[in-house]
């Protein structure tokens, strides 16, 4: 770490305020490891020192903490008892280059890793469980920590150059990218710094650092800018973290001269394997690329008439020398469909895509897949892609930004819905599991996760204070899908706040029930997209339903839903396995939050909870802006005990946002009240 200053100066330091750690500092910290993170972890324990001042009396309990890696462990002072315990706690498959283990005896903490990345996130582990490591209780403690994904990486959306239409960061809902400004890469890192040392404390090892929809100013980034970039990946690297780099397809063409992109054209090839070389000269661990393309008027392979094995092979093949890989994104769709044709399906566009293609791809190709076969909705199914690509790597894709989800206007707490990606069975019947496949559990090629970034320039860097969960949540259920987003949700709230555990509880309980309340004054049943084109915020029931992009829910006098079963629809049920094709095909076997995913309905199909789906309609909106209301209450009840900063901040978003869902509200139940011509049974107000 490029010396040592102010904690945070300036912005919000999230879950890492000194505040919450002086156990730490209490005990004779140090730090012994001849690996350059090591020299991280020392410039952290000196910032914190910085910042908190001088520490009290030590406690009874810990007294003394050494971080260290196992192959210095003899060297130091730590007893032979306690230096045979940590190799005893080391697991028979090792601790690779990630992982730790933490053993407490008596007075003594080691926290011991096989690497210095290791020995970066024990410190952030004993920075997040500092007081309970720090107890007088249970004196005698072991753990062992090992991430269960490989790859773990954040995709910045960050523009160069302000987009006349997506702005400084494209979906980005708190402030202008802190990465660039005016077309260069800024000249003072030290937030991207502060980035890095979040992204990390929460096990974050790779960034890509500009967006997916690489415009003309960032292709450039692989030539003109290439030093700027090498200062941002020397600055991640201080925190293990590995920059990747998003490009455009059609590079060769736009930077190149040539007149072609074809990936089987030997001087396209040779286009690109000059120009990584470049860019490994100034970058010689870059992770790789980041690539969009034939996606939504993006440059891409099909132009040539090669399919997407061809365009990601060629990169890849370029990277192959240096070590790097190619993140291919699939989210590869007609964007320029005809609404009347309910042939064509925008939900089956990956899957007919890509799993022709499951074993063409190179070995350093990974396909990013997001998790629904849409994009991003509240409720839609998981992608069936992700269990089908049996020979290639997959990564997951998350979005941490709330496109969908409030836009961190809205308090949308995004860890359950993960959880419950996360643990999807793609088979049905016992098979492996979203998370198995991401973390190579499944017996698979494995690329990890991803998730698209929601940080900005905003002084608390997420627009929405509480958003800042979502960030830390992400980081957390990637290193363990199977964490209970309630407990990593306290995690967040007891690191973040120096408030009483009650109002804590108070807090955690407010935010983890928020997505389903999200759910119920927008999206029914598994409908989507009912959203104000473009921006993607608030209530629009018919905003894209005869657009271009596939994105209808098809509601008529007699019912409403895509029907995409066999029988009589898109046939996109027959992308999954059985039995979840046969479940899925059937409304009566079909789960009731996806019905009107895969089925038309009509308005008077009976759902298991006994309620009509027009009923559920109009019970939901009403009941989720009832919670929203009652939302409003209970911060309203602690607010007064957090910082004047945070209770501003969430005053005026929760104000916000009980403002957008009753326009949710009146606006879907009005819809659907003059589309199906049925009264609401409780007689509550619909404005006709």
């Amino acid at each position: 770490m490029s010396g040592v200053r102010s904690f945070f100066a300036g912005t919000d330091p999230c879950w890492l305020t000194p505040a919450t750690k002086q156990p730490v500092l209490r005990a004779e910290v140090s730090v012994d490891s001849a690996d350059p993170l090591a020299d991280t972890v020392r410039a952290e324990l000196d910032l914190l020192r910085q910042a908190a001042g001088a520490a009290d009396a030590a406690p009874d309990g810990v007294r003394e903490i050494l971080l260290c890696t196992l192959d210095r462990l003899g060297r130091t002072p730590v007893g032979r008892d306690l230096a045979d315990a940590v190799h005893a706690a080391v697991p028979r498959a090792g601790l690779g280059a990630e992982g730790f283990v933490v053993v407490r005896r008596g007075e003594r903490l080691v926290i011991a890793a096989g690497a210095g990345r290791g020995l970066l996130y024990g410190w952030y582990h004993l920075l997040r469980q500092a007081a309970p490591l720090a107890a007088t209780t249970g004196a005698d403690h072991t753990e062992a920590h090992r991430p269960a994904c490989a790859v773990r990486m954040v995709n910045q959306w960050d523009n160069m150059a302000v987009h006349p239409v997506m702005g400084s960061v494209e979906r980005g809902y708190a402030g202008r990218s802190f990465f660039y400004r005016d077309g260069r890469v800024v000249a003072d890192l030290s937030r991207v710094r502060d980035y890095a040392r979040l992204l990390a404390s929460v096990g974050i090892n790779a960034l890509s650092v500009n967006n997916v929809n690489v415009h003309a100013t960032e292709t450039r980034l692989l030539t003109d800018h290439l030093p700027d970039l090498a200062r941002i990946a020397d600055v991640l690297r201080e925190h293990g973290i590995t920059t990747y780099l998003s490009v455009s397809y059609a590079a060769p063409i736009e930077l190149g001269g040539l007149d072609t992109a074809d990936p089987r054209e030997q001087r396209v090839a040779r286009w690109w394997a000059e120009a990584v070389e470049r860019v490994y000269s100034a970058i010689p661990d870059l992770g790789g690329f980041v690539v969009k393309a034939d996606s939504e008027n993006r440059p891409g392979p099909f132009t040539y008439g090669a399919d997407h094995a061809d365009g990601a092979n060629l990169l890849a093949r370029a990277l192959r020398p240096h070590g790097g890989t190619v993140y291919w994104r699939c989210f590869v769709y007609d964007c320029h469909q005809d609404w009347r044709d309910r042939s064509t399906d925008r939900a089956r566009a990956a899957y007919d895509h890509f799993v022709p293609l499951d074993g063409r791809f190179d070995d350093n190709v990974v396909l990013q897949v997001k998790y629904g076969p849409l994009d991003f909705q509240v409720r839609e199914a998981v992608s069936p892609l992700i269990g089908a690509l049996r020979h290639t790597r997959v990564a997951l894709e998350l979005q941490i930004t709330q496109e969908y989800t409030g836009q961190q206007r809205h308090i949308c707490y995004l860890g359950p819905l993960w959880t419950e990606i996360l643990g999807f069975d793609t088979t049905g019947a016992g098979g492996p599991t979203i998370g198995d496949i991401a973390s190579g559990r499944a017996g698979r090629p494995t690329g990890g996760v991803v998730a698209v970034s929601n940080v900005g320039d905003d002084a608390n860097w997420t627009g929405h204070k509480l958003a800042q969960a979502n960030l830390f949540a992400y980081g957390r259920l990637a290193w363990d899908p199977l964490a209970s987003p309630d407990e990593v949700l306290a995690e967040w709230a007891r690191a973040t706040f120096a408030v009483d555990a009650a109002t804590l509880a108070e807090l955690t309980a407010l935010m983890s029930g928020s997505l389903r309340t999200y759910e119920k004054y927008t999206a029914p049943l598994g409908v989507g997209f009912m959203v104000t084109p473009h921006t993607h915020y608030g209530p629009s029931v018919n905003g894209y339903e005869y657009s271009p992009w596939g994105t209808y829910h098809f509601a008529d006098r007699d019912g409403v839903g895509v029907d995409r079963t066999v029988a009589s629809g898109s046939g996109y049920t027959a992308q999954y396995p059985e039995p979840l094709a046969s479940r899925y095909e059937d409304p009566a076997s079909c789960p009731d939050e996806l019905l009107l995913f895969f089925h038309h309905v009509p308005y008077s199909h009976v759902l298991r909870s006994g309620r009509t789906v027009i009923q559920h309609i109009y019970d939901t909106h009403f009941d989720g802006c009832d919670e929203v209301e009652d939302l409003v209450r209970r911060w309203s009840a602690i607010a007064d005990r957090f910082d004047a900063a945070t209770r501003r901040n969430v005053d005026e978003r929760l104000a916000e946002q009980l403002r957008c869902a009753r326009e949710w509200r009146d606006q879907v139940n009005t819809y659907f009240f003059r589309m199906s011509g049925v009264p609401d049974a409780e007689g509550r107000t619909i404005h006709r």
